[in-house]
């Protein structure tokens, strides 16, 4: 019988040590121009478009529910649409045109200039995330990432990329949600003070 034993203590401890390490490189002034532009993007009434593969995937319908509703419950929030959230139209293109062209035929069809596409991704060499910002960028988009390992093809595609240079999947996309949540709680902040600064000058 081979010996399956192992550290779990270790692993955590590991883990959690690589994940808080990784946390403290966020460049917050670059977070705080992206929460900036997704206001400017709310005052004009442009679209936030969010895509990723697998788990990067469901974190993209993950934030599109926090911009949906949790950065103001009473409403004025974000404009979003995660394209990887309706499967019937994944699953035709994908079936129809190609993988390759999931996210890319749906901006295509939606967007339009001044949109924003985030993409999410821990390779950043997916096909369908390259092609998905060529699309943005030819529809002079604003592309913005959240990205891993070395940061892969997209990376010099972007107009802002948050990458983390760590060679693990599983912390990637802990922080692609890290990074929604900062984000959701900073716009939170920026519409509630335009709120109740609003109410004083009534």
């Amino acid at each position: 019988m081979p010996n399956t034993t192992f550290d779990s203590e270790q692993l955590v401890s590991e883990y959690l040590h690589q994940l808080s390490a990784t946390l403290e490189t966020v460049d917050i002034a670059a977070l705080n121009k992206f929460a900036s532009a997704l206001m400017k993007l709310i005052e004009n009434k442009n679209v936030l478009y969010i895509c990723g593969n697998g788990g990067s995937a469901a974190n993209a319908i993950h934030i599109a529910n926090d911009f949906t509703f949790g950065i103001n419950p009473l409403g004025n929030a974000l404009n979003v649409e995660a394209l990887s959230a309706n499967s019937a139209v994944i699953t035709c293109l994908g079936n129809d045109i190609g993988y390759e062209n999931i996210f890319s035929h749906q901006l295509k069809v939606k967007a339009k200039e001044n949109d924003i596409l985030l993409v999410l991704s821990g390779s950043g060499n997916s096909q369908n995330i390259v092609n998905a910002v060529k699309q943005a960028n030819e529809l002079q988009m604003k592309t913005v990432g959240f990205l891993g390992f070395d940061g892969g093809k997209v990376k010099p595609m972007l107009n802002m990329a948050f990458h983390f240079d760590i060679n693990d999947m599983q912390i990637s996309e802990d922080t692609q949600i890290v990074l929604g949540h900062l984000l959701m709680k900073l716009l939170n902040q920026k519409l509630r003070s335009i709120t109740e600064g609003n109410k004083d000058n009534g």
